[in-house]
């Protein structure tokens, strides 16, 4: 029996769990949120303008890292903003990651909805092994893009097209006027797209199919290093606390839960923490 057509009973969220004093954010952190990527993106584009211009990729990588959580939060509300202001953010992200934002929204929902089975477009990679993640990589977006226009509403299909003539303007305004660090840019963010399937969805999914487990999660130097990404286990669970507050679910989860801690598949188990260290 394949992975795709093993049964699969998705992770319920447990009974009893406090957490709707997590979803209001303050306007600060509203701002801090919304801000995340913004230093990564200048750093990558002052160095691409410099003869350290390789450095450029570091930035880039942290930049996209930030940008899909910001792109995550908008696509759960979680940003404590009007559904237009979600929209924008999503739309602005499009233009900068060389995407459409809405196409993987449409596609993240049913991720939520159908959990690793049959109609997760999204999650069917994250039962690859890693060489058939990396292979299938570039055709990701273009089957996350076709399977959102041909779900989507025709507003959804409207914004959909904005995303991407958004896009194509960034990568036109590039090749026009020659800019090393637009170029440099295009090509980072290139890239980028190509390997979202690994880091977006596989690394945090793989192995986890009929497991009884949602997603994997990871707790110490390495979920902060990924900017809290890596508790994807409690987003799954409880999809709209906002990401800044999942570690305080987290530990709720753990010290509440029966069995739940020691269930936990982390996403590199040899950097857990020894406090929290269990079986991957």
């Amino acid at each position: 029996m394949t992975d795709l057509n093993r049964p699969h009973q998705p992770e319920r969220p447990p009974r009893g769990i406090i957490w709707t004093d997590l979803v209001t954010l303050s306007p600060w952190v509203k701002v801090k949120e919304l801000m995340l990527p913004l230093p990564w993106l200048l750093l990558s584009l002052t160095l691409y303008g410099t003869s350290l211009w390789p450095l450029g990729g570091i930035g880039s990588f942290m930049f996209f890292l930030c940008a899909l959580r910001l792109n995550h939060e908008a696509i759960h509300g979680n940003l404590g903003l009007l559904r237009k202001g979600d929209n924008l953010v999503m739309h602005v992200l499009s233009a900068l990651m060389l995407g459409s934002n809405h196409a993987f929204s449409h596609c993240h929902l049913l991720h939520h909805k159908h959990a690793m089975g049959p109609g997760d477009c999204e999650g069917k990679c994250g039962h690859m092994s890693l060489p058939q993640v990396l292979i299938y990589g570039p055709r990701f977006p273009v089957d996350i893009n076709r399977a959102a226009w041909a779900g989507a509403s025709a507003k959804g299909r409207r914004r959909i097209l904005i995303d991407w003539g958004l896009v194509l303007g960034v990568v036109a305004t590039a090749l026009l006027t020659g800019s090393q660090i637009l170029l440099l840019h295009v090509a980072a963010m290139s890239v980028a797209q190509c390997l979202a399937a690994l880091f977006a969805v596989w690394i945090t999914h793989q192995g986890t199919h009929g497991s009884g487990v949602a997603a994997r999660s990871q707790r110490g130097v390495l979920a902060r290093l990924a900017y809290l990404m890596f508790y994807h286990r409690e987003h799954h669970l409880f999809p709209k606390v906002p990401v800044s507050r999942l570690p305080i679910l987290a530990d709720r989860l753990d010290r509440s839960v029966a069995g739940y801690a020691a269930s936990r598949k982390p996403v590199i188990g040899w950097l857990e923490p020894r406090r929290f260290k269990i079986e991957p």
